[in-house]
């Protein structure tokens, strides 16, 4: 099972939370080792080394965590933006065929893949009225069917993302 971002993310606040544990722990152990008349600087030295392990481990998890964070952030950001931009693309189209209201939210429904009975129930009408707004919106996006509306819109979005590409 692929591991999720969240998932992820507690996973290395957890990994984090226990490596400051252990170094607090072996920060205490060193100061009292080397409080201790008798010890052996090659233990010391071993232990020192092992907090400082300890410590670079969280100070780069911490980064790594940071830097997880933002990029979820604006990954949202840009969803929200092209979510945004694709309900304007189809605002615009459905003014340019001329929509009416009442086919704009018939159009509306069919892209987002409900069926003929489901936007009837939805909008309260009879399925026939809905067939009829339906080809009224075929008729003037100059497609045959749902398949062909929905088309429409992949292909302004598969464009959009082409002219990105060459802009960058």
């Amino acid at each position: 099972m692929p591991m999720t971002s969240r998932r992820l993310e507690l996973g290395l606040l957890l990994l984090i939370l226990v490596q400051a544990a252990c170094t607090g722990f072996f920060i205490v152990d060193v100061i009292e080792d080397f409080s201790a008349s008798g010890s052996e600087a090659l233990h010391l030295g071993l232990e020192t080394i092992a907090n400082l392990g300890l410590i670079a481990g969280i100070v780069v998890e911490s980064r790594v965590l940071w830097v997880m964070l933002q990029r979820e952030a604006r990954s949202a950001e840009a969803l929200s933006v092209a979510r945004g931009a694709l309900s304007e693309v189809i605002e615009q189209k459905f003014r340019a065929w001329g929509l009416t209201p009442a086919e704009a939210d018939v159009a509306g429904f069919t892209i987002k893949g409900f069926s003929i009975a489901e936007v009837a129930e939805l909008r309260g009408s009879s399925e026939a009225t809905i067939k009829t707004h339906l080809n009224a919106v075929y008729r003037k996006a100059g497609v045959s069917g749902r398949t062909q509306l929905v088309s429409v819109f992949v292909e302004d979005l598969l464009t959009a993302g082409d002219l990105t590409e060459q802009r960058a």
